[in-house]
């Protein structure tokens, strides 16, 4: 994996002196097309079929996660729902208007983080 420096510095404390830090490279897009083409390489099923599959699966991931399901799609790790909102003085005075946002969490599976252990870093020029 390349990577490029950047500096950044720290916005709880911006006296402090800036400090350089790694940044992953993205060297192109992935897209269902190619996932379906290397999968059907090795299953008796056609690049369309598990592109459909694949097409199919963001398309129903929100109705369940809205109603506070977490989803494991096979061994690749979770996806749930976290709430942002503003805190009040007590639990009366909270109500749904404090919730400001909602953002999916993604946590990898214990498999997906142990077969990236060994990634060979380096600096791109």
């Amino acid at each position: 994996m390349k990577y490029r420096l950047v500096e950044r510095g720290n916005p709880a404390n911006p006296a402090e002196p800036k400090k350089w830090y790694a940044n992953p490279v993205n060297v192109g897009k992935f897209m269902i097309r190619d996932f379906a083409k290397e999968i059907a390489g090795r299953l008796l099923l056609t690049r369309g079929d598990i592109e459909n599959t694949l097409d199919n699966f963001p398309e129903e991931l929100p109705a369940f996660l809205k109603i506070g399901m977490s989803i494991r799609p096979g061994e690749f790790g979770t996806l749930r729902l976290n709430l942002s909102s503003e805190g009040t003085d007590t639990p009366e005075a909270f109500n749904a208007a404090c919730i400001k946002g909602v953002k999916v969490i993604f946590t990898p599976s214990m498999e997906l983080k142990k077969a990236l252990e060994d990634i060979p870093f380096e600096e791109a020029k």
